[in-house]
């Protein structure tokens, strides 16, 4: 996501600076876009043990594979999400805060609200040496923020010929930070054509207790990984990307709970209307592909799904000699399955080296 330099630079003896081309315009912009992915978790209630998952969906969008200009980067989100369940998914935060023995058999009417309002910074650096013929980024992502839950309803708890409903509700909430997020990508640019790769995971530093509804840490590490391609043809202003990746879940040792495998899609696509000035839709796809362990017989495999779909808008603008991007995009969950659901917004601004403009040499001679 990269500023739009329309050739004010100085003109130097016997060269002459060019302006750039409507293509070259957003070029400067897919780079400039770049920026906004992101590393992040679900600090509220999602999905595996008690409703949480590593995995934010969402964290990457249009624009998601093109290359960037070498440097210093960052991004600041601010990201917010309600979210709702009943069933199953809020029963997992109810097994998971009271610690219900595998041997007592339970019957669970509850539902679950969850809210988060997050601060998430990202700085990135991007190497100007090639490796393995990609552009090489290495970055890392801390968040601070609000995080609450509320649970409400009845359980019912049976140990052999003994019986015990508990009716009620209560509440939790916490500000603090949340664990580390190193990320690493590598991209190909070949024309139109955009690829990458990326590893990521969990560094269990933020704030977490086993025994609270909130928290901001999920209490585990984890590694993710995957791939993603965006096409982006500068002279149309047209731009579709796709990337999908894999979650393994290390054991949280305070629970002795593992989740499973996640594999998760992230899509955007998108359309500039000038060289400042995008729009588009955004959507992502989120199946644990196997079971949890250690859960609670009444929660099966505890296997999550979710999908969401929602709009978005993105502008470019110069901030001194870097380019500005201020994108914002909102999702609309749905068929979702062990997992609270309901929407979530990101507003991103992030700030990026300018691409260098091109200077042509002048093929006028001086002759006596």
């Amino acid at each position: 996501m990269s500023a739009l330099d329309l050739g004010k630079g100085k003109q130097r003896v016997g060269r002459s600076a060019t302006k750039p081309s409507l293509s070259s315009a957003f070029r400067n912009a897919a780079i400039a876009s770049a920026v906004v992915t992101l590393s992040v978790p679900a600090a509220t209630a999602y999905a595996d043990e008690g409703g949480v998952s590593y995995w934010l969906p969402g964290r990457f969008s249009s624009l998601a594979a093109t290359p960037q200009a070498p440097g210093w980067s960052m991004a600041a989100v601010y990201y917010h999400t309600s979210v709702s369940a009943f069933g199953t998914a809020a029963a997992a935060r109810e097994i998971h805060v009271g610690r219900i023995p595998a041997t007592v058999n339970v019957d669970l009417n509850l539902q679950l609200n969850g809210r988060g309002d997050l601060v998430l910074l990202n700085p990135t650096y991007t190497f100007a040496t090639p490796v393995l013929g990609g552009q090489l980024a290495i970055g890392v992502t801390g968040l601070f923020g609000r995080s609450r839950a509320d649970l409400a309803g009845t359980l019912t708890a049976t140990v052999g010929p003994l019986a015990v409903t508990r009716t009620g509700s209560f509440g939790d909430s916490i500000t603090s930070v949340g664990d580390l997020y190193p990320q690493a990508t590598l991209k190909w640019n070949a024309g139109v054509h955009n690829f990458m790769t990326y590893v990521t995971g969990d560094v269990p530093v933020g704030a977490y207790s086993s025994s609270r509804l909130a928290n901001l840490g999920i209490g585990h590490g984890a590694i993710d990984g995957g791939a993603g391609y965006t096409y982006f043809n500068p002279q149309t202003g047209r731009e579709f990307s796709v990337v999908a990746g894999l979650t393994y879940n290390f054991k949280n040792l305070d629970t002795q709970y593992q989740n499973g495998i996640d594999l998760h899609v992230d899509w955007g696509v998108s359309q500039f209307l000038s060289k400042q000035t995008l729009v588009g839709l955004v959507g992502y796809a989120y199946q644990q592909i196997t079971d949890d362990f250690g859960q609670h017989p009444a929660l099966g495999g505890f296997r999550s799904r979710v999908f969401a779909v929602g709009p978005q808008i993105g502008f470019l603008f110069p901030v001194g000699d870097m380019q500005g991007y201020l994108n914002l995009k909102g999702y609309g969950e749905f068929a979702a399955e062990n997992r609270p659901s309901g929407w979530n917004t990101w507003l991103t601004f992030s700030m990026s080296p300018i691409a260098p403009t091109r200077t042509v040499a002048s093929t006028r001679r001086i002759t006596k």
